[in-house]
């Protein structure tokens, strides 16, 4: 599962993943969407990061998940969401052989991707640049795997990720506790 803050790569990594890996199947969180206000409404007005729309969603996601894998298919899922919320859909849905990679990149990286080459500068703001902190810290503290795509061409960040799916000649190299996957 590869989550992260817009403009990370973790999208532009599964579409990658996705043509190097037809044995995998990639879905991506947001082909559901972006919600209406009304429709946020319904979901009350939860102060936590991330919101209640958010957590039902990748609840949502991970019983879908779960099917593909009882099917014995693979996945690579990628979205922004919290790892609490991924957490807890693997426990809902008994999944034990997940593993979680926040794909992220620093601010000026995220800035220029953001205004330049997704031409989208309104989401390069000092909220996502905190959405992006927190899902950093929140993987630094659950000791999930940071792959760190500002210090890496994207074919290496690519092939680190398959490296994870198998059939490579070489594993990614870790370093200690939350693991940040950059030389």
């Amino acid at each position: 599962m590869l989550t992260g803050a817009s403009g990370g790569g973790k999208t532009t990594i599964a579409l990658a993943v996705k043509t190097m890996r037809p044995d995998f199947t990639v879905l991506h969180f947001d082909a559901i969407g972006v919600p209406s206000a009304e429709v946020m409404a319904t979901f009350g007005t939860g102060r936590q990061p991330g919101g209640e729309w958010q957590r039902a969603m990748t609840l949502q996601w991970l019983e879908r998940i779960t099917r593909y894998l009882k099917a014995g298919d693979n996945v690579l899922f990628e979205g922004q969401m919290r790892i609490a919320f991924i957490l807890e859909g693997l426990a809902r849905y008994e999944v034990s052989n997940a593993r979680m990679i926040v794909v992220d990149c620093d601010d000026q990286t995220r800035t220029r991707r953001l205004t330049k080459d997704r031409r989208q500068p309104e989401l390069a703001n000092d909220g996502m640049m905190g959405w992006s902190k927190y899902l950093r810290q929140e993987a630094i503290e659950a000791g999930c795997d940071i792959l760190d795509t500002g210090a890496l061409p994207l074919a290496e960040s690519v092939r680190r990720i398959v490296g994870y799916l198998g059939g490579t000649d070489r594993e990614p190299t870790f370093g200690s506790n939350s693991r940040k996957i950059a030389d």
